[in-house]
C-alpha cells in the first residue's frame, strides 16, 4: 500500500506533468504545420507491462490505442530491450492505427533496471502513397497508402540504424519534415524518460511500481462509481457516415451500451462491414474513441490511464468498418472515431441528460493540398478546419473548436500561405448555421482558398452533408458541410464531401464545416439571448423569427409584443 495520501497525490500530478512536458517538447520542436500548429500528436508514459500510467492533454483518439501498440512492440522485442533503444511502428495490423501515425517507444532504464516506457505518436505530414498527405479517401488498399512499419528498432543501444531511417525517408514526399518531426518525438521520449527516472530516484523502483498500481486502481474505482449513478440497462443509438467516398450508400454505426451498475459494455453489432475506401479503423481505434466519449461525458476529473479502461467490455465485429481486415485501407479512418463518439453519446443521452451535448460538426475536416515544384520537390499543405460543438444541456455550443476526441487546432492562415502555393481569401463563421434550441449549436466555419500554383492536388475529408449533427431534447439538427469550386462564379459546382481533384492556378475553393446541433426547444430560448446573437451576427433577423419566434427590428431592437404574438402562433 502507498505510504500516505500526500505521496499519492504528488505522484499523480507528477506523472501527468511529465506527460504534458513531453507534449510541450513536441510543440516546441516539431517541423510540420500539422504537428506544430494543428497539434495532431500524443504522448504517454507506460509501465513495464505496457499499461498507460499517464497521458498528455493531447489527442484522445490516439491515446486509447497505446496499449495495443505497446503489446505489439513487447511481443516483438520484450525479451531484448536495452538502454538507449528506440522503436517505431505504424502498421495497423501490428499495433498501429493508420500509416501517418507513427509510434515512437523508448524503454526507460535506471542502470539495468527497466522502469517503463516513454511513448509518442505523431501524425506525420506524409508517409508516401499515391496522394499527398497519405490519407486519400479513395485508397482501396493499404499498399497504396505509404510506407508500412511493423514494430522495428530504429536506435539500437544508442546507435541509429541509418539504413532503416533512409529507407523510410526515401518513400515520403517531404523527408526533411518527417525527419524533423521524428526528432521531436525522440526529444519528447527523452524528456519522459528523464522524468520517470527522477520519480524512481525519489520513490525507488518498487515504490514507483506500487504507486502506478495505486493510480490505475484509483481511476478504475472512480469510473465504476460514476457508472453506478446510472440506471442499469441497455441503451441503443444509430448514426451514420454519409458515404465511403466511392459511391456507397450511408454507412451505419450501431451501438448498444449496457450499463451493469459498475461496468459498461459497448456492442457495435450491426455496424457497417468494412468499406472499399480508406475509412476503415482498427479495433484499438474503436476502443479509443469509445473511451474518449465516456471520459468526456462522465469522467472529466478521472485520470485517463489503463485503470480507466478496465470497466469496459466490447463487441466489435471483425472485418467491419470498426475493425478492418488487412489489406483494407485505413488512411481516412479519423471520421470513424468521431462517428463512434457521436453514437456512444447518443446512446448515453437519455441516461445522463444533464451531461451529454448534441452532436457537433462530425470531426475536424481536412483539406490536403499537394504541389510538385518544377525541380521535382513536393510540398504538402494541411488545412485542418474544426467547426463546432453541439449545444450542451446548460449552454450554447462552442464555435471553431476541436470536437471531443481530437483536441486539434485550426491551421493558421499564415502557415498555409507561407509556401506561396495557395492564398486564403476568407475565413470565419456563417450565421444561422448553429442548430436552433434553448441552447444554440456552434456555428459552421468556412475557409475560401485560391490556388496560386500551376497545379495542385486536393484531397478533402469531410462529412455530415446528408446525416446532419443531431439535436437533443427538441433542439434542431445542425447544418450540412459544403465543398464548392468557384463559388459565385459561372462555373460554380458543388462537390461531394470526400472528393479528390486537381485544381489549376486561379481556381477558388470554399469549404464549410457542419454546424452543431441544438439542445432544447428553440422557442424557450430567452429572447434577449437571441437578440445578442443577432447583434453579434451569429443569427440573422430572418433566422431569429423563423427558428426562435423572436422579432428584431431593422434598427436592432427586440420587439416584445411581436415576439409574444409570433411565439403564440
Amino acid at each position: 500500500m502507498i505510504r500516505d495520501a500526500v505521496t499519492f497525490e504528488v505522484f499523480r500530478n507528477s506523472v501527468t506533468g511529465i506527460a504534458d512536458e513531453m507534449a510541450i517538447t513536441i510543440v516546441r520542436t516539431a517541423h510540420s504545420q500539422i504537428v506544430a500548429s494543428s497539434m495532431d500528436f500524443s504522448a504517454a508514459l507506460c509501465d513495464i507491462r505496457g499499461r498507460v500510467i499517464a497521458q498528455a492533454n493531447t489527442c484522445p483518439v490516439h491515446l486509447g490505442s497505446v496499449p495495443d501498440a505497446m503489446a505489439a512492440m513487447l511481443a516483438e522485442f520484450g525479451d531484448d530491450l536495452r538502454p538507449g533503444d528506440l522503436y517505431l511502428l505504424n502498421d495497423p495490423s501490428r499495433g498501429g492505427m493508420h500509416l501517418p501515425d507513427i509510434f515512437a517507444v523508448a524503454p526507460v532504464f535506471a542502470g539495468q533496471d527497466l522502469l517503463g516506457f516513454s511513448v509518442t505518436v505523431v501524425n506525420h505530414a506524409d508517409v508516401g502513397g499515391w496522394v499527398a498527405g497519405s490519407m486519400g479517401v479513395q485508397s482501396t488498399s493499404i499498399f497504396a497508402e505509404g510506407v508500412q512499419i511493423p514494430p522495428s528498432r530504429l536506435i539500437d543501444g544508442g546507435q541509429l540504424n541509418t539504413a532503416f531511417l533512409n529507407l523510410i525517408l526515401r518513400n515520403v514526399r517531404e523527408p526533411e519534415l518527417l525527419r524533423g518531426d521524428l526528432d521531436s518525438q525522440l526529444a519528447a521520449c527523452h524528456a519522459g524518460a528523464e522524468g520517470m527516472r527522477a520519480l524512481a530516484a525519489r520513490h525507488g523502483a518498487d515504490g514507483l511500481a506500487e504507486l502506478t498500481d495505486e493510480l490505475l486502481d484509483y481511476s478504475e474505482t472512480l469510473l465504476r462509481a460514476a457508472l453506478a449513478e446510472a440506471v442499469p440497462g441497455s441503451y441503443e443509438f444509430t448514426d451514420h457516415i454519409d458515404d465511403d467516398g466511392l459511391g456507397s450508400g450511408p454507412i451505419p454505426f450501431r451501438v448498444k451500451v449496457t450499463l451493469s451498475g459498475t461496468g459498461i459494455e459497448l456492442d457495435f453489432s450491426g455496424s457497417s462491414p468494412q468499406v472499399a475506401s480508406a475509412l476503415n479503423a482498427t479495433a484499438s481505434f474503436t476502443r479509443s474513441a469509445s473511451y474518449a466519449a465516456v471520459q468526456g461525458a462522465l469522467a472529466r476529473d478521472i485520470p485517463a490511464n489503463s485503470g480507466f479502461y478496465r470497466p469496459f467490455t466490447f463487441v466489435i465485429p471483425e472485418a467491419s468498418i470498426l475493425d478492418g481486415r488487412r489489406p483494407s485501407a485505413r488512411g481516412a479512418r479519423g471520421l470513424v472515431a468521431y462517428r463512434i463518439i457521436d453514437a456512444v453519446l447518443g446512446a448515453l443521452a437519455p441516461v445522463f441528460p444533464d451531461r451529454v451535448p448534441a452532436a457537433g460538426d462530425g470531426g475536424p475536416d481536412s483539406v490536403a493540398v499537394g504541389v510538385t515544384d518544377s525541380d521535382g520537390n513536393s510540398v504538402v499543405l494541411w488545412d485542418i478546419l474544426c467547426g463546432a460543438w453541439g449545444a450542451r444541456p446548460d449552454r450554447d455550443g462552442v464555435d471553431a473548436i476541436s470536437p471531443l476526441g481530437a483536441n486539434l487546432a485550426n491551421t493558421p492562415v499564415e502557415e498555409l500561405e507561407r509556401a506561396g502555393h495557395i492564398r486564403i481569401d476568407g475565413y470565419g463563421f456563417l450565421p444561422d448555421t448553429g442548430g436552433a434550441g434553448r441552447f444554440r449549436g456552434g456555428l459552421a466555419t468556412f475557409r475560401d482558398m485560391t490556388v496560386l500554383a500551376p497545379e495542385a492536388s486536393v484531397q478533402i475529408r469531410s462529412d455530415r452533408r446528408k446525416f446532419l449533427p443531431y439535436g437533443l431534447d427538441g433542439g434542431a439538427a445542425g447544418t450540412p458541410s459544403l465543398n464548392i469550386v468557384d463559388p459565385g462564379g459561372p462555373g460554380e459546382r458543388l462537390l461531394e464531401s470526400k472528393p479528390y481533384l486537381v485544381l489549376t492556378a486561379g481556381t477558388r475553393h470554399r469549404h464549410v464545416t457542419a454546424g452543431g446541433g441544438g439542445h432544447g426547444d428553440p422557442f424557450t430560448r430567452e429572447p434577449r439571448r437571441v437578440l445578442d446573437d443577432v447583434r453579434e451576427e451569429k443569427v440573422t433577423r430572418a433566422g431569429a423569427a423563423r427558428d426562435y419566434g423572436v422579432v428584431v427590428t431593422a434598427d436592432g431592437v427586440l420587439d416584445h409584443n411581436a415576439t409574444a404574438a409570433l411565439r403564440a402562433r
